[in-house]
């Protein structure tokens, strides 16, 4: 599988926390249908609003997700990972 960091900004007005918290569970239930696993999800401080760190079996399945999210009013930038060390045998080769 592979590794992906998204930068998510909301683009639709949150009406309360309950909304949001509903929407996260929502998005968490339709990863879990694409066989996405959601390793971790950070509210963060600056241009974006939130980050996730999810495995995906392959890019279309990364696609689907990104829709998924981008369906509940919010824009999502997704880029794929790789750990350094694996990035240094690429380097090497």
């Amino acid at each position: 599988m592979a590794k992906y960091v998204a930068l998510i900004d909301i683009r639709e007005q949150i009406q309360n926390s309950q909304e949001l918290a509903s929407t996260w569970g929502d998005i968490r239930a339709e990863f879990n249908e694409f066989g996405v696993d959601l390793e971790g999800s950070f509210a963060i401080l600056g241009e974006y609003d939130f980050m996730l760190i999810f495995d995906a079996p392959d890019r279309d399945t990364a696609f689907k997700a990104g829709i998924a999210v981008e369906s509940h009013g919010m824009d999502m930038q997704t880029m794929e990972i790789i750990p350094m060390d694996e990035f240094a045998q690429l380097v090497e080769d």
